[in-house]
């Protein structure tokens, strides 16, 4: 998320100064997960909550921004401002990042031997929730730029037919049986955790066939495929990975 906004904002120049906010907030989650990790504890931590809480407001701040951008262009929400203005998608990276911050520090404050629970609610279900819905937002957006690409590539087809896959058995696990192993959803989320590596991949792949290839770094990567937005779906699968692990450590059936 950090990376994939700093490309895109430094594309933009920074013309307005709230898009260094997203570059603050991702770098400060960052420092405060290394801390979270390195940090015993089992409690929860309020800096830590806060700099999540602050990401994850800061991703629907952005959300309305790019929002505006596109609505004030000639012919508003047209496919055309769709495909070339800023990103819908992009600002809900942010909030899903700190909102699976936050429902981390949500589990890591539950006391040993009592089944973490999410406002009432299981905490693997609802992690799986999240990442079955975040995991489709981020199809609707591969799928929007991966259509201006015209599919021209097969391997194009990928990021908007696994995953989706993956979002419909994590989404069905969230409401199902706690004790099923799910092997087929655990598989459905490591291939999307690869999926994601493949990804970047492609998009660098994508850059060197651009004009000068790596020796033009500084603006094929600015208008070739953007390298770091493919793991998003690694990072959503390893969450869902982890509430599957949830769900089977504490039943709740």
């Amino acid at each position: 998320m950090l990376a994939d906004s700093a490309i895109e904002h430094y594309r933009g120049l920074f013309h307005n100064k709230a898009m260094l906010t997203p570059l603050v907030t991702a770098s400060l989650s960052l420092l405060v997960s290394a801390h979270g990790n390195a940090d015993s504890r089992p409690v929860a931590h309020e800096a830590r909550d806060t700099v999540y809480s602050a990401a994850a407001l800061a991703g629907i701040a952005g959300l309305g921004f790019h929002l505006y951008n596109v609505s004030k262009k000639p012919g508003g929400f047209s496919w055309q401002n769709l495909f070339y203005s800023a990103p819908i998608g992009a600002p809900l990276a942010l909030v899903l990042s700190g909102a699976l911050g936050f429902l981390a520090e949500r589990v890591r404050d539950t006391k040993p031997g009592v089944a973490p629970t999410i406002g009432g609610l299981s905490a693997g279900r609802v992690v799986a929730a999240a990442t079955s819905a975040g995991l489709m937002g981020t199809v609707a957006e591969a799928g929007l730029l991966h259509f201006r690409g015209a599919y021209h590539d097969p391997f194009m087809y990928l990021p908007v037919t696994v995953p989706p896959a993956t979002a419909a058995l994590i989404g069905a696990a969230s409401v199902g049986r706690t004790r099923e192993p799910r092997p087929i959803t655990r598989f459905a989320l490591r291939l999307t955790a690869a999926l994601g590596f493949l990804g970047a991949g492609f998009h660098a792949m994508g850059v060197a066939r651009n004009m000068g290839g790596w020796r033009n770094w500084s603006q094929n990567i600015l208008n070739g495929p953007p390298i770091p937005a493919p793991p998003s779906f690694t990072g959503l699968a390893l969450a869902g990975l982890a509430a599957l692990g949830l769900m089977q450590d504490h039943p709740d059936d």
